[in-house]
C-alpha cells in the first residue's frame, strides 16, 4: 500500500492504506530487534534445563543452527524480492506455492510468533527483579516473583508496545532505532565482562558469596541426538529476520532495502550472538549453569553478577531488559501484517484489514495479535515454564521457513512472471541449491525437535508443543476453507487473486 486508497480483495469501499515510510535503517531495526532479546540473554543456559545432557556442546549447536537459518534467510531475501508487500511470507507462498499453504504456514508463524511476544513480555520480568535484587532492594525483587504481580507487569509491557504500534511508524522508527544502538552498546558490556573472567574467577567468587564450590562437570560424551535437539531450540534465536518481510508494504524501494535489511540483520545478529554467549561461558563454568538450571530460570546478567560489582550488574541487567522490551513492538507489527495480509484476500474476516485513517497502520490486526500474545503470557505462567511456547515457535517457524524454500524452488513454474522480477541469486541453478540445502536441514531439525517433545516426561498432554501446534493448524485450516466458500458463494474469482500480488 502507498499513500493512496487501497480496495481490499477487490471488493467493498475503498479505506486508508499503509504508507511506505520505512526505510533501511528502520527495516534492519525491525529484523535485528525481533532477533535479540530471549534468544540471546536466556536461552543458551537455560537449554542446559531444556536439552539435558548438551553440557559444554552449546556453541558448536549455535554454529550448527546457524545453518539452517542463513539459508532461510537466503529464501526470504529472494522472495521479497520479488513479491515486497505486507505480510510476506504469506504473500510469497500463496503466489508462489499454493494459496492453502501460504495460509497454514503464515498462520503457524502468526501463531509461533505470538506466542514469542508474549513469553517475552513474561521473561522481562526476571531481568527487572535481577535490577532492583543488585540494588539491594531483596523485598521488591522477592514481589516481583509473585506470580499475579509477574503477569500483570508482563501484561503492562505488552500493551505498551501495543500502543506504539497503533500511534504509528514514524513513532515506532523514532523509538525502536536509537534503543536498538543502546541494546547493541549494552550487551557489549557482557561481551567484554566475559572474556576478562575465567572459571578460576568465578568458582572462587562464588566460594566466597554462597559458600559452595563450582560442580565437577560429569562425562559429557558427544550424543547426535542431544546435538540436534539443542541446535533445533537455538535456531529460535535466529528467528526475526523474517518480520522485515511482513513489513513489505510499508518499505521503501522495498526490491532493494528488504533483501539487503535482512542480511544485514542476520549477519549482525549471528555474529554478536555467538560473541556475547562464547563470553558468559567463558566466565561461567557450564557445569554450575546446567545445575542451577534445573531449579530457576537463569539469565546471562545474572550469572555475570556473581564477578561484577553491582553497578555493573544493574548495567548489563538493563542493557537485557532493553532488548527484551525492544523485541516486542517489532514483533507486534510483524504478526499484525500477516493477518493483514489474510483479510486483504478475504481468506480471515474482511474488517481485520482496517487501516487507521490517520495513523496509517491495521489497528484491528495490531489489537487482535495483542490478545494473542496475552493468552501467550498466560500460558507461559499456568506451564510454569515458558519453554513450552519457546518449542511451539520453533515448531512453527521451522514449518514456516521450510515452505518458504519449497516455494523459492516452486515460483518460476507456478508463477514465471513473477519469478522474473527476483534480484537476489538470479542465477537459478545456485538459487535452487540453496533452497533446496536449506528444505532438507530445516526438515531435519523439525523432525528432531517433535521427538524431542513427543518423548519428553510432562505431567500432562497438552505441556507438549506438537499436538498445541497440531490443533492450532486444524483451526487454521477450518478457517482458511470457511473464508475461501465464501468468497466463492459471492461470485469472487479466488484463482485470480492468488494469481497476483495485492495492490498497491
Amino acid at each position: 500500500m502507498t499513500d493512496g486508497t487501497t480496495n481490499p480483495g477487490g471488493a467493498g469501499p475503498q479505506a486508508p492504506g499503509l504508507r511506505r515510510n520505512l526505510g533501511l535503517v528502520g527495516l534492519a531495526a525491525t529484523g535485528i530487534c525481533s532477533m535479540m532479546g530471549a534468544g540471546i540473554t536466556v536461552i543458551p543456559f537455560m537449554l542446559q534445563r531444556n536439552v539435558p545432557g548438551i553440557g559444554p556442546w552449546v556453541l558448536p549447536s549455535y554454529l550448527f543452527a546457524a545453518v539452517p537459518a542463513l539459508l532461510a534467510a537466503l529464501a526470504y531475501a529472494v522472495l521479497s524480492s520479488a513479491m515486497p508487500r505486507a505480510g510476506g511470507s504469506y504473500v510469497y507462498a500463496s503466489r508462489g506455492l499454493h494459496p492453502y499453504l501460504g495460509f497454514v504456514a503464515s498462520f503457524s508463524q502468526w501463531f509461533g510468533l505470538s506466542i514469542a511476544i508474549g513469553v517475552v513480555s513474561y521473561v522481562l520480568i526476571p531481568f527487572i527483579r535481577d535490577v532492583v535484587g543488585a540494588l539491594g532492594l531483596e523485598g521488591l525483587a522477592a514481589t516481583l516473583d509473585v506470580g499475579w504481580v509477574r503477569v500483570t507487569l508482563a501484561l503492562a509491557f505488552l500493551w505498551g508496545s501495543v500502543l506504539v504500534n497503533l500511534r504509528g511508524l514514524e513513532l515506532y522508527e523514532r523509538i525502536l532505532v536509537p534503543l536498538m544502538y543502546l541494546m547493541f552498546v549494552l550487551g557489549g558490556v557482557v561481551v567484554v565482562a566475559g572474556f576478562l573472567f575465567d572459571h578460576g574467577d568465578f568458582a572462587a567468587s562464588l566460594l566466597a558469596r554462597e559458600e559452595v564450590a563450582v560442580p565437577e562437570p560429569g562425562p559429557t560424551p558427544f550424543r547426535l541426538g542431544t546435538f540436534l535437539a539443542a541446535s533445533a531450540v537455538l535456531f529460535s534465536s535466529f528467528i526475526g529476520f523474517d518480520s522485515i518481510a511482513q513489513a513489505g508494504g510499508e518499505a521503501r524501494d522495498p526490491g532493494r532495502t528488504l533483501p539487503l535489511a535482512i542480511g544485514i540483520a542476520v549477519l549482525t545478529v549471528g555474529s554478536f550472538y555467538f560473541l556475547f554467549t562464547a563470553a558468559v561461558y567463558h566466565a561461567v563454568p557450564w557445569s554450575f549453569i546446567a545445575e542451577r538450571a534445573q531449579g530457576q530460570d537463569l539469565t546471562a546478567p545474572g550469572l555475570l553478577g556473581y564477578l561484577l560489582a553491582p553497578g555493573w550488574t544493574v548495567l548489563i541487567v538493563a542493557g537485557a531488559a532493553v532488548a527484551l522490551a525492544n523485541d516486542l513492538p517489532a514483533m507486534l507489527l510483524a504478526v499484525s501484517r500477516l493477518m493483514f495480509a489474510w483479510a486483504e484476500d478475504g481468506v480471515v474476516p474482511r474488517w481485520v484489514a482496517r487501516v487507521h485513517p490517520e495513523r496509517h497502520v491495521p489497528h484491528r490486526a495490531i489489537v487482535l495479535s495483542g490478545l494473542m500474545a496475552s493468552a501467550s503470557i498466560l500460558g507461559s505462567h499456568f506451564a510454569g515454564d515458558f519453554f513450552l511456547g519457546v518449542d511451539i515457535l520453533v515448531t512453527s517457524m521451522l514449518v514456516n521457513f521450510l515452505v518458504m524454500c519449497l516455494t523459492v524452488l516452486a515460483l518460476p513454474g507456478r508463477n514465471p512472471r513473477l519469478a522474473s522480477g527476483i534480484r537476489v541469486l538470479p542465477g537459478r541453478s545456485i538459487r535452487d541449491l540453496s533452497a533446496a540445502s536449506g528444505a532438507v536441514l530445516l526438515t531435519l531439525f523439525l523432525v528432531v525437535h517433535v521427538w524431542k517433545d513427543l518423548n519428553a516426561e510432562l505431567s500432562a498432554w497438552y505441556f507438549h508443543s506438537t499436538p498445541l501446534w497440531l490443533g492450532v493448524m486444524a483451526l487454521a485450516s477450518a478457517i482458511y476453507f470457511r473464508e475461501l466458500a465464501k468468497l466463492r458463494r459471492g461470485g469472487t474469482d479466488v484463482e485470480a487473486i492468488f494469481a497476483e500480488l495485492p495492490p498497491e
